[in-house]
């Protein structure tokens, strides 16, 4: 007995099959392109998840037989809007969480104290609400046609399954959400010119959604009686993945962007400190998150400028080493908590004779790093403390970011052993739960290879750099 764990990323679909005892057995992945065809834009078209998923599924049947798939979780990027008309033709691109083209229309309807009083967040220009709200108005045709809105990962499921279905993690992103009641508010849907009708069947991550269509199961191997997970959005997952289910439990995820999540066993919403505040991916329980636009996509940005790669910018780095005196801020694409500003955009500051490309790619894994301290600090006015963080994601593997993130933050940062225990991984772990009727207990932490402490005698230098950055943040908030 098997089970699958899809994560539709922004980058890469990835899966990754598990058996009972969540021993991966196999992975494969599919890479993803991102279409920016105007400045502040982010798309993709569906039709590329759809063939890196029959690429993931053809390379995992090549490897080892499907036939023993149980169930099947989805994890996947959150907020984009994939708009189907009434026969689930898709209408046009799906429009990405880090596309900010809607700054406008998500400030008008934060404008509305409703949002906020019944989502518990900042309606922000990368959720789902506004993005139909810009569709209306600019692309009135295609508005017209819309009988179905759908997240990233909830069309997959559309394939998978023929059945429109969504999860309360996903959904939470949206803005249409009643966070607290999990379920969709029609009030907010008709502010914005749409039904409940449009929207998907809500289900909990961990609960079936549907069953695999047949010619599917035939066409890969499968049983036709494997059941499709709801799963849960990127980070619900990831947090399912690496055991951040109860309160009091947090992880850093240093990917495309950056998070800081914090698992709640209650509903906190705080909405005015930019800190989301959404459904986990398990009943009864809700997280939150600080969360920033560019982390290795920033490391990476820099890569090409200095036609490098990330791994050869940070591996040569050695011990860590005092702040440097030049300041790099992240916002390549605007910035959500805790400034809420699509407009803001980055810089480099203080750059002198002395700054060699050592220097700056040390002022880059500072700078995202103190975006996350933001996030920290955010979290800390909700009520929400955090003790100990474990790292994932790509900016996980060099050990000079996580020392850097552990004084910078001041606070231990625990790397887990070698393995993925991200979104697919989380994906799988529902999936077990979807089919066998297990519960939050198999979500356990991984093992710790390593611990990396705050080193004290430079914690004092890192808030002075921190104090410096803030002050370039508001700088540079005043000239974008």
């Amino acid at each position: 007995m098997t089970f699958l764990g899809l994560d539709l990323g922004t980058s890469g679909l990835k899966a990754i099959l598990i058996d009972a005892d969540q021993a991966v057995l196999a992975e494969a992945s599919a890479p993803l392109t991102v279409s920016r065809p105007a400045d502040g834009w982010s798309e993709q078209s569906p039709a590329d998840w759809i063939a890196a998923a029959e690429t993931a599924f053809e390379a995992l049947a090549a490897e080892r037989s499907l036939a023993d798939v149980r169930a099947i979780g989805l994890s996947g990027q959150m907020h984009g809007a994939t708009l189907l008309d009434a026969s689930d033709e898709v209408l046009r691109p799906c429009i990405l969480w880090n596309d900010t083209r809607s700054f406008a229309e998500a400030a008008e309807l934060d404008a509305d104290p409703r949002f906020r009083q019944i989502t518990g967040n900042i309606v922000f220009p990368g959720f789902t609400a506004p993005k139909l709200v810009w569709v209306q108005r600019h692309e009135p045709a295609i508005f017209d046609k819309v009988a179905r809105v759908l997240l990233p990962k909830d069309y997959l499921r559309l394939w998978l399954t023929g059945e429109h279905v969504a999860e309360m993690s996903d959904a939470a992103g949206t803005s249409w959400l009643d966070t607290g009641a999990r379920d969709w508010s029609d009030e907010l849907l008709a502010a914005t010119g749409l039904s409940r009708a449009a929207m998907p069947r809500l289900v909990e991550g961990s609960e079936v959604s549907g069953t695999l269509r047949p010619e599917l199961a035939q066409r890969f191997g499968l049983s036709p009686e494997v059941v499709v997970a709801g799963g849960g959005g990127d980070n619900a997952a990831s947090g399912v993945g690496v055991g951040v289910v109860r309160a009091g439990e947090a992880f850093v995820s240093l990917g495309t962007s950056g998070v800081l999540f914090a698992a709640n066993d209650g509903y906190r919403p705080a909405p005015e400190t930019a800190v989301h505040t959404f459904c986990h991916a398990l009943p009864g329980t809700w997280h939150q998150m600080g969360v920033i636009l560019a982390a290795t996509d920033a490391l990476n940005w820099y890569a090409r400028l200095t036609g490098s790669d990330a791994a050869e910018l940070t591996g040569g780095l050695g011990d860590l080493q005092a702040p440097t005196k030049t300041l790099f801020l992240p916002y390549l694409g605007g910035e959500r908590t805790p400034l809420n500003d699509a407009g803001i955009r980055g810089a480099f500051i203080g750059l002198e004779h002395a700054t060699d490309r050592a220097a700056a790619t040390c002022a880059v894994l500072e700078g995202v790093t103190f975006a996350i301290r933001d996030c920290r600090d955010a979290l800390a006015a909700t009520g929400t403390t955090i003790d100990s963080l474990l790292a994932v994601g790509g900016g996980s593997h060099s050990a000079y970011w996580l020392e850097l993130m552990a004084t910078a933050l001041n606070v231990p940062v625990q790397l887990p052993v070698a393995g993925d225990f991200g979104g697919a991984f989380g994906a799988a772990r529902l999936a077990i739960m979807a089919a066998t009727g297990a519960g939050a207990e198999i979500a356990t932490a991984p093992a710790i290879a390593r611990t990396f402490e705050p080193d004290p005698a430079l914690t004092g230098a890192f808030d002075a750099a921190h104090a410096r950055y803030r002050a370039a943040q508001t700088a540079i908030k005043d000239l974008t």
